[in-house]
């Protein structure tokens, strides 16, 4: 991105301007920025210099420091390993030994040692009724590989590594609501609201999660099912 996107992002910036009648500075004047930082700069310290390397480059290296941060050694092999199966690598060699690698490393509670030997055999025939074939290399993404799978009845053949594929479609899900459930519990469970009990605590969780549902819900829908739990209380009762 610093190398090939600056001229696109700069001629899109450009565009916006002109569509909304935004004056467009000289990119090629000088520079000079305020305070003590001005007396050490070069006068061939250019405007477009200012944009690309202090705001734009700059923008770059810290979404970068953050993704390191995010993502350490361990979760970037558990990546790396997930391409193998990703159908947008067909033009690459096939690497079974990863798609066991993976399965041995970050998923041994899922697989046992007898369906680990099987799921090599497997891998074999797949990547050659599967990673081969032009409806295969035709698919993108690795959910479309998961429901091409059942729909052409190979994840009945190739049950492990359909397994191997559902576990890596779950993990931005698994990763995501976590830390998810995490920031919601301390914006839900405050300092005023320590003693909430565990029951409370979730049903206020889950209203935080679904507030799309939750906004469709009207006082006279309460009422309605506060009656209906009555009535059935009432006639269990009787």
């Amino acid at each position: 991105m610093k190398d090939e996107r600056w001229d696109s992002f700069l001629a899109h910036v450009k565009s916006f301007c002109l569509e909304h009648n935004i004056d467009i500075p000289d990119l090629s004047s000088s520079y000079f920025s305020k305070g003590a930082r001005a007396h050490n700069e070069h006068i061939d310290y250019t405007l477009e210099h200012h944009y690309r390397v202090d705001i734009f480059i700059e923008a770059i290296n810290y979404q970068l420091m953050e993704l390191d941060h995010r993502f350490n050694d361990s979760s970037m092999e558990l990546l790396h390993l997930s391409t193998t199966l990703d159908p947008k690598s067909s033009n690459e060699p096939f690497r079974s030994g990863d798609v066991c690698q993976l399965v041995e490393k970050f998923y041994p509670e899922d697989f046992n040692e007898t369906e680990i030997n099987l799921l090599k055999m497997q891998l074999q025939h797949y990547e050659v009724d599967v990673v081969q074939r032009e409806e295969y290399k035709q698919l993108i993404f690795i959910l479309e590989l998961c429901q091409w799978l059942i729909k052409t009845r190979r994840a009945t053949n190739f049950y492990l590594i359909y397994r191997v594929v559902s576990l890596i479609l779950t993990l931005p899900v698994s990763t995501t609501t976590t830390e998810r459930s995490f920031s919601a519990t301390s914006l839900v469970k405050t300092r005023l609201q320590n003693k909430m009990q565990d029951e409370f605590l979730n049903d206020s969780l889950v209203l935080y999660f679904k507030r799309e549902l939750a906004e469709k819900i009207t006082l006279e829908t309460i009422v309605q099912d506060f009656k209906s739990t009555n009535s059935t209380l009432m006639s269990d009762c009787f």
